[in-house]
């Protein structure tokens, strides 16, 4: 098995209510940490969206594992973020038998 390259330094996020003030939540991000990682770029299409077009671009994030349990582990309701790029995770896997590496299937959302 070839190493990934982590060249990429990714926030990861995770989803957060925090109340509006009227009686129910708005719905927010709470950074968890940073990690080094490798985007690998897949599939991608058009769909239509809310405020328009949307790009969707699947991609596989590559990155050095964390126990399940972990807060540091993404999960499918969490994000990455580099800079104003947003990476959806949709799947976590481990990637090799010894466990160093996790997958995390992700898309990425670009209003078009």
């Amino acid at each position: 098995m070839t190493p990934p390259r982590l060249n990429r330094r990714l926030s990861l996020e995770r989803p957060v209510r925090t109340p509006d003030g009227a009686g129910g939540f708005a719905p927010g991000w709470q950074p968890v940490g940073t990690v080094w990682a490798e985007i690998r770029p897949r599939s991608g299409r058009e769909a239509a969206g809310a405020p328009g077009a949307l790009s969707l671009q699947a991609c596989r994030i590559v990155m050095p594992a964390a126990p399940v349990g972990s807060p540091r582990r993404p999960a499918p309701d969490h994000r990455f973020r580099e800079g104003p790029r947003v990476f959806v995770v949709l799947a976590v896997t481990e990637m090799d038998p010894g466990g160093r590496y996790l997958i995390c299937e992700a898309r990425e959302e670009v209003i078009a």
